[in-house]
Formats: structure tokens, C-alpha cells, sequence
């Protein structure tokens, strides 16, 4: 049976309660009871609450969604999760709270603009540009002609005790751990692994400044801090090459790192409100050598350079400017293709790579047809593999993975969210039906156009992981199901503070458990197949740094060959004492 698209519109997740509930009617394209579809709106569906909790007589129903959806745990907007939450004591010299960070509504219960797939996406504004009708217009307006050139670049002057070819990395997370001149091994219990190294943050603004990135290859962790990228062995922490400084702040870099762990870096044109994140300069991980550099150009009237998303997907970099796109060889530097205006006025506004690159843009801005599209790209040439249209009033929010391609939407009110998983042709997969109330950490994506900035995630083939929120103890992890948008199973935290996905793979979860203010947090496993899903501690962080782990306020973790990283993401411009940069936990 199909559905004519003039159907009115049907509910939607999570929407406002204290209305009648309302039955679940068809989707895009065919109504199928009861479970709601994907591409239109909906009658209204249930609002669950937190897990564990019964829907209170009034929670079901609401206002209309854009998508015929199942009744979802996300509806309202949340409060900042356990991971966007920092406790109220500082850490390392006790910093000021952090500035306010922004979170973005967490999504009705599973089906919203699709009928797929746990879609991922996220939302693209930038600092300094003007959104009208859903297209981001620069403030300052002006075409350049200009393309950009590829220069190469001096190296810098490797220095510093250790070199490239050391420590021996066996990948169990071992290192002699370095020198300790704050003695915050001092104390460690048996049992607890220790601190290999600790790295404070160069001076910031007292406006702060960000510290985007970190990449860990096998023998070097690299950090961006403000004007700075700085190496360091991940063995003992001592530097790998020399610290790299910019003429300005960092302003963007490449949250991947290609096969050969070469990054890009862009940093701003000057000082001034107005100037722009424009200068690239490729990078190596291994031995902090400079590749090729560039400029790059504004693009038509009103496509500017002021803020630019990154990101790398096999051989391409694809730097993103407010109205499309421009894709350059990372090896050469050389400019591949634009990504610019297509069909009925659709703007690229947001770029996500990996293993797949896709483009989010927004069509017919101001229009009656205003609405979002995702695109899949041969990243190559630029060229569209498949075009998904966003039913309107929805918002693609970031994106959660690019393979399989896993979405976040919120609708124009905020209010309501979706979670769409789509097929290898754009077509929707799934949607999550869940009753949680999930909290992953989406740090401030109302300034950086970054879709895939969010923390507390993680994907594999078949499934999402998913942090619920908790506001007081445990929460849980949910697993749900890629191919039904349903929970699999859940598995709570193992002791009284949150737990979050790090990453998915060899059949097994990475998780990290929260810092209490007395007790080091944990790195734990959890079997993804099989019956049974219990955790199993990897690393038991010391007590004796409890308070410092616990104070990184805007932070980015990651585990790799057995050792723990946490890194600040942004700097506070605190003058009274040193601010914390990266921190190194192991056997």
C-alpha cells in the first residue's frame, strides 16, 4: 500500500506531552502499522522516559512530526548527559568552570524523518555567518578568483630525548612512563595502572582558544593546542619532534588521519574578527615534517572561507567553506574538484569523512521546499553516488558514522529528534526505537560545523552503541540493532559513575568509565556477540589522579594498543595556573 505525500501530517517522536495518544500511521511512501515510517510527518507518538521509568498517563502523543515514527526515548529536549556534565571541583590546580557548552536535543524515541537506519548527522552554523532559511550566508560577501597553490614547506628540526624509532611498541600498553616530576604515581595501589606521562597546555588567550585533534600512531601521540602541534612518545611522553607553532590559531584540522598518518592543519589568515580560516599545511604524525601548504579561496558571493570544516577520506582531503566544497590530493596538494551548488539551489553546508565522504546540504532555503539532502561522494571526483532527501523541518545534526552511514536529526523546534540508519544506496535502513534517553557528548556544534564531533558513540557493521543519560549513579550502554533500530541488549556501568563508548571492533566494546572524585576511572571491554555482555576491567586508572583525570571539562579520550588518552579540546585562558593538555595512562 502507498501513502500519497499529501497525507496530513502524522506524529513524531517525543513529542510534547499531555496529548491524546495517537495510533502510528504510514510513512514515506506506505503506511506501515504500527510501525511508524520514514519521510513524513506523523501522527504524534509516545515521549518514553528514562529507562526503567513507565510512560506517565498524558507522556504519549503530541504535536506532528515530520516523520511517522515509533513512540522513542527521545522527545524533549535533554539537559547535558553525564558526558557533557563536568562535576563542580576543578582539577590540577583548580581551573574555573568551563564556559557553557551547548548540547543538542536528544532525539525522540527511535523513528523520526526516516524509516532506516540510526542516521548520524549534525548540525552546521558558524561562527560569524548568518543563517537565513536554513542556508548559512557569510557576513562578509565578495568573490575571489584566486585558486589556490600548493608550496612546499620547510621541516621543522627534530629535538627532544626520544626519537621515532623508539619506545618498542608490543601494544600492551607498557612505557618506562617517563619522568614523574609531579609524582602523580605517588602512592599507586596494586592493581591501579600507572600515569607513563602528563603534558600541560601552552598559554591561551584569556578568551580561550581551541585544542582540536588528537592522533596516536604507533609510536606518537599528536596533539593541536591553540597555536601549537606538539608530538610526544607514547611510551614515556618525552617529545618526538619538534613543537610546531603557527603564525595563528588553529582553527580546523583533519579529525582523521590517512593510512600514511598525514593530517592537515588550517590556521586563520590574521588577528581581526574578521579573518579566515584559510591557510592549510599538511603535516606528517611520524616526524612532525611539513608538507605541501595552501590558501584557500573564497568561493561565489556569500561562500566564504571565515570557517572551514575538514576532513580526510582515502587520498582526499575536502575542506568544507559555508556554501560548498573544495577537494584537494593529500599527498600533493593539488585541487581535485568543487562541491558547489546542484539542483533546485542546494548549498553543501557540512562534510563528514572516514571511509566514505559524504556532504550535507541544505535545498531551497526560504522556499516551500526547504528541506536537507545527504550525498554519498566519489571522493575522487566528487561525483554523487546517491541523494537522500530529508523530509522538511528536519535537520541533518551530525553524524554518527559514515560506514555504515548512521544519522542525527532534530526537527526545526529542537524538540524532537530521529536516528536513521541508511542502506550502501542512501535508502533507509532502520530507524532507533529505543525507550532510553541517550547522552552522547556533541561538544559546541552550533560554532564549528563539525558533524562528526560527538563523543559517546560508537558503530560497528550491525550496530550503534549508545550512552543513556543519567543524572545521579550508573547509567548503561545500549546496543541497538542496525538492521531493526531496536535494542539488542544493555550493559550497566560497572561502578556509580557514567560510562561511554570509545570504539567497536574485534568483536569487542571499548568503554570508559567516569572518574569519581576519590577513585580513578576505568577502561573496560565488553563481548559484542554472544549471550552474555558483561564488562571486563582493561585499565583501573589510579585514585592518586582521580581529580585531574575528572577535570578535563571538554575532552576527547581514546585507547589504542593498550595505553589510555585523555586530551582537553579547549583551553580556558586561565592565567593562574597551568592548564591541563593530555594525559597517558598504561601498564
Amino acid at each position: 500500500m502507498t501513502q500519497p505525500p499529501e497525507q496530513p501530517p502524522s506524529g513524531g517522536y517525543g513529542a510534547p506531552p499531555n496529548q491524546p495518544p495517537q495510533p502510528p500511521s504510514g510513512g514515506f511512501g506506505a503506511p506501515v502499522p504500527p510501525a511508524p515510517g520514514y519521510g513524513y510527518p506523523q501522527q504524534p507518538q509516545p515521549q518514553p522516559g528514562q529507562y526503567g521509568q513507565q510512560p506517565q498517563p498524558g507522556q504519549y502523543g503530541g504535536q506532528p512530526g515530520p516523520y511517522t515514527q515509533q513512540p522513542g526515548p527521545y522527545g524533549q529536549p535533554q539537559q547535558p548527559g553525564p558526558y557533557g556534565q563536568q562535576p563542580p571541583y576543578g582539577g590540577y590546580g583548580y581551573p574555573p568552570p568551563p564556559p557553557p557548552q551547548f548540547t543538542p536535543p536528544q532525539p525522540p524515541s527511535g523513528r523520526g524523518p526516516f524509516k532506516g537506519r540510526p542516521a548520524l548527522l549534525i548540525a552546521a552554523a558558524v561562527a560569524g555567518l548568518l543563517v537565513v532559511g536554513g542556508t548559512v550566508w557569510a557576513v562578509t560577501g565578495g568573490s575571489d578568483d584566486k585558486k589556490p597553490v600548493a608550496e612546499k614547506s620547510d621541516s621543522p628540526t627534530a629535538s627532544g630525548t626520544s626519537t621515532a624509532d623508539d619506545p618498542a611498541n608490543p601494544g600492551d600498553g607498557s612505557g618506562d612512563g617517563g619522568k614523574d616530576p609531579e609524582n602523580l604515581n605517588e602512592g599507586r595501589k596494586s592493581g591501579e595502572a600507572k600515569v607513563l606521562w602528563y603534558k600541560e597546555a601552552p598559554d591561551a588567550p584569556g578568551s580561550g582558544a581551541d585544542a582540536p585533534g588528537m592522533w596516536i600512531t604507533g609510536k606518537t601521540a599528536v596533539k593541536a593546542a591553540y597555536k601549537e602541534v606538539v608530538a610526544y612518545n607514547v611510551g614515556n611522553g618525552n617529545p618526538t619532534w619538534a613543537t610546531i607553532t603557527f603564525p595563528q590559531k588553529i582553527c580546523a584540522v583533519t579529525p582523521q588521519k590517512s593510512a600514511d598518518d598525514k593530517i592537515v592543519v588550517a590556521y586563520e589568515s590574521g588577528v581581526s574578527d574578521n579573518a579566515k580560516c584559510n591557510h592549510l599545511q599538511q603535516l606528517d604524525l611520524n616526524t612532525g615534517a611539513k608538507g605541501w601548504a595552501t590558501t584557500v579561496a573564497d568561493g561565489d558571493l556569500f561562500d566564504s572561507a571565515l570557517s572551514v570544516g575538514l576532513t580526510i577520506t582515502g587520498k582526499t582531503l575536502m575542506v568544507g567553506r559555508s556554501q560548498s566544497g573544495v577537494a584537494y590530493d593529500l599527498a600533493t596538494g593539488k585541487q581535485l574538484y568543487e562541491k558547489k551548488k546542484y539542483g533546485a539551489a542546494c548549498f553543501p553546508s557540512a562534510f563528514a569523512g572516514g571511509s566514505k565522504l559524504l556532504v550535507v546540504s541544505s535545498c531551497g532555503a526560504g522556499s516551500s521546499t526547504e528541506h536537507d539532502e545527504v550525498q554519498e561522494l566519489d571522493p575522487a571526483t566528487g561525483k554523487a553516488r546517491w541523494t537522500k532527501s530529508i523530509p522538511k523541518g528536519w535537520t541533518v545534526s551530525h553524524v554518527y558514522s559514515v560506514d555504515p552511514v548512521v544519522l542525527y536529526m532534530t526537527d526545526s523546534d529542537n524538540k524532537h529528534w530521529n536516528i536513521s540508519t541508511l542502506k550502501s544506496d542512501g535508502s533507509v535502513r532502520s530507524q532507533v526505537d529505543s525507550k532510553a534517553v541517550f547522552a552522547p557528548s556533541c561538544g559546541l556544534t552550533i560554532l564549528d560545523r563539525n558533524l562528526q564531533g560527538c563523543q559517546g558513540v560508537a558503530v560497528d557493521a550491525n550496530t550503534l552503541y549508545l550512552p543513556t543519560d543519567a543524572t545521579t549513579g550508573a547509567n548503561q550502554i545500549v546496543a541497538i540493532d542496525l538492521a531493526t533500530g531496536k535494542e539488542k541488549w544493555r550493559v550497566k556501568s560497572p561502578a556509580d559513575e557514567s560510562m561511554q563508548p570509545v570504539q567497536a571492533e574485534g568483536g569487542k566494546l571499548i568503554a570508559y568509565v567516569e572518574a569519581a572524585y576519590d577513585a580513578g576511572g576505568q577502561v573496560v571491554s565488553v563481548p559484542t556477540t554472544g549471550s552474555s555482555h558483561t564488562t571486563t576491567k582493561l585499565l583501573q586508572l589510579p585514585a592518586g589522579t582521580a581529580r585531574i583525570e575528572s577535570s578535563f571539562f571538554s575532552r576527547d579520550v581514546d585507547y589504542v594498543d593498550g595505553r589510555f588518552y585523555i586530551s582537553t579540546t579547549r583551553l580556558n585562558g586561565n592565567d593562574d595556573t597551568k592548564e591541563k593538555l593530555m594525559l597517558a595512562y598504561g601498564k
